[in-house]
């Protein structure tokens, strides 16, 4: 009887008969395959597949990885096995504005994100209730010049102690150090407001209203040592008009950018997300 759900991911140089030597081997373990997806970029002629599947009881990534070595070995495929069962742990950061983080919390507590909210950190105290009331422990990290090296090491030794998966930047107005963003890299999703590098610094929607601007959105990606331009996960944009204010701007934006990164956030703990250079294949549902 299967009962343990598992997610593969791969990449290989095309060539005929990858799906059929990984299905078989899949079904020769006694898997059932619950979703499978591919991709062929045909510019770099690199395949890309997700399968999401359940295997026999007492099946671990380990076994299956075994079990995939003939195909994995074939094919010289790049893969990544991970455990369902597991849920993924994170670390939420937030600064003053807590829209985002409070839509996150929302919708692990509603089941529509299978995830575990180890920790919330934050440079300001706003949040603290919040934390509170999820029965979240709570960082209070108030960051200067001077303490940002000592800060990010204990934040990093919190994401060690915790064990975390990723790392959410749930509007948390501190930029990572180069160095912190490389040792966490593909394990730190960030939003921010779509307007870049047209309307940086401080309120980019009032900005963007004195400019007249008929469409306004966010972006989530992963961070890097350049600022605001790692790999992208997630988008949406929302047409606007001249007869709303800034403070509709700021009120529409905010709700773009909560939905944005919780849908950023569910597609990595769902291991949908593969990273391929400065950009993403992100295998939605």
């Amino acid at each position: 009887m299967s009962n343990g759900r598992f997610v593969l991911t791969l990449s290989c140089e095309d060539r005929p008969g990858i799906v059929a030597a990984v299905t078989t081997e899949l079904a020769d373990l006694g898997a059932n395959i619950a979703e499978s997806d591919q991709f062929w970029d045909q510019v770099s002629n690199r395949f890309f597949m997700r399968i999401a599947f359940f295997a026999p009881e007492g099946a671990t990534t380990e076994s299956i990885q075994k079990a995939l070595s003939p195909a994995i070995s074939r094919f010289d495929m790049k893969t990544s096995i991970n455990d369902m069962s597991k849920r993924p742990k994170v670390i939420a950061m937030v600064s003053k504005f807590d829209h985002a983080l409070l839509h996150l919390l929302y919708q692990i507590r509603v089941g529509w994100m299978d995830a575990e909210v180890v920790a919330i950190v934050s440079n300001h105290e706003d949040s603290r209730r919040t934390a509170e009331i999820e029965g979240i422990p709570y960082y209070h990290l108030p960051v200067t010049r001077e303490t940002k090296p000592e800060q990010e090491e204990k934040l990093l030794k919190l994401v060690q102690e915790t064990d975390a998966d990723l790392v959410v930047l749930a509007r948390y107005m501190q930029v990572l150090s180069d160095g912190l963003s490389k040792r966490l890299f593909g394990k730190v999703i960030n939003i921010h407001h779509s307007f870049l590098p047209s309307f940086k610094g401080a309120k980019p929607y009032h900005q963007a209203h004195q400019r007249g601007v008929k469409m306004i959105g966010a972006t989530a990606h992963y961070v890097t040592a350049d600022l605001d331009e790692g790999p992208i996960i997630e988008q949406d944009a929302e047409r606007v008009s001249h007869s709303l204010s800034a403070q509709d701007f700021v009120a529409r934006g905010r709700d773009i950018e909560a939905r944005v990164l919780a849908r950023a956030v569910k597609y990595h703990v769902e291991n949908r997300v593969v990273i391929v250079g400065n950009k993403t294949i992100v295998f939605t549902q």
